[in-house]
């Protein structure tokens, strides 16, 4: 460790091997964690490259405890967090929408990041229970079309990385790293970034993975859609600027998002939207998410069929049976 970082301060960038081999190191545990706070600083002085990145996401694939449920052909739908901007459950809204929808969704989430509840904490309240047994996610799948991977039951590999980054309560390059890890790999993949580095960042890493995805953010910083401006988007065949009137919805004002300030808050915000009790912003805002996410599996679809389908997902019931069966 010290020759690499010894490396890094003479303000060396790392190749894709070294990225890897390092990160596995200190995922492994054998390094202090003086070097890994040294090492994870280089990162705070200036810009990850694509390579290094790639060769960390790597390295974490590698280090989890990967879960085959490949057979189900299924989506992930996830943000960096880390947009400060303390929306509702948009993503996870998102995912149950498109399970209603019939598209098998392997969801991959952890506590809250920039936001007061993250999808883990919402889901435990609401009663699910967090697993890493195949059978159960498979279950899970047969039953609701949705299954959770909590992500520290995947990555052990974080007992080791996770003291360092709470001492340093600064946002590390693992904020983006998170929904590159889905530990059952996923066919198809709707990620949100919270600025426009990130998204060129996701933009060069991911053009070199097998992976259909689509990658959004928001002109305005969130790391979804959020109709309360244009946002940008990329995928395996093109990429540019869609606007909320594309999904025949109005702009919004950012309040209309706001996410409660307790994990109770959050939980209620999420339940009557399913329920049916949504306000048309909340709703528009997670059936904008979701067609995405369905178009991203369904390419061949026009973004008009894509939100009538997830539409009638939410509006039926179907995405909150998606729910119920899930818990149950």
């Amino acid at each position: 460790m010290k020759d690499i970082l010894t490396y890094l301060f003479e303000g060396n960038t790392l190749g894709y091997d070294e990225a890897k081999t390092t990160l596995r190191s200190i995922g492994e545990g054998n390094q202090s964690e003086i070097e890994f706070a040294s090492f994870l600083t280089v990162f705070l002085m200036r810009k990850i490259t694509p390579s290094e990145l790639t060769g960390f996401r790597d390295a974490m694939a590698e280090l989890c405890l990967a879960v085959d449920l490949s057979a189900y052909n299924a989506i992930d739908i996830v943000g960096t967090g880390g947009d400060g901007k303390n929306t509702f459950n948009i993503s996870t809204l998102a995912s149950f929408i498109v399970a209603g929808a019939g598209i098998p969704v392997t969801k991959h989430g952890n506590y809250a990041v920039s936001s007061k509840s993250g999808s883990s904490n919402v889901l435990e309240y609401l009663g699910y229970t967090f697993s890493s047994n195949p059978e159960k996610l498979k279950a899970d799948l047969d039953r609701s079309g949705i299954c959770f991977l909590h992500a520290p039951l995947f990555h052990p590999a974080m007992k080791n990385i996770a003291p360092v980054r709470k001492a340093l309560k600064v946002k590390t390059f693992f904020n983006i790293l998170g929904p590159m890890i889905n530990p059952s790999s996923p066919a198809y993949q709707l990620l949100g970034v919270y600025n426009k580095e990130v998204f060129g960042l996701y933009k060069e890493v991911y053009k070199n993975l097998d992976i259909t995805h689509t990658i959004v953010y928001n002109l305005d910083g969130y790391d979804e859609v959020s109709l309360t401006d244009d946002f940008c988007f990329s995928n395996n065949n093109t990429e540019g600027i869609i606007s909320p009137k594309e999904f025949a919805f109005r702009k919004i004002a950012p309040e209309k998002l706001f996410g409660g300030n307790t994990v109770e808050e959050a939980a209620k915000i999420f339940t009557d939207i399913l329920d049916g009790n949504g306000t048309e912003e909340q709703n528009n805002v997670s059936v904008a998410n979701a067609a995405m996410a369905i178009k991203t599996a369904h390419q061949t679809k026009s973004l008009e069929e894509c939100v009538a389908m997830a539409t009638e997902s939410l509006k039926s019931g179907k995405a909150k049976m998606a729910l119920t069966k899930m818990v149950e």
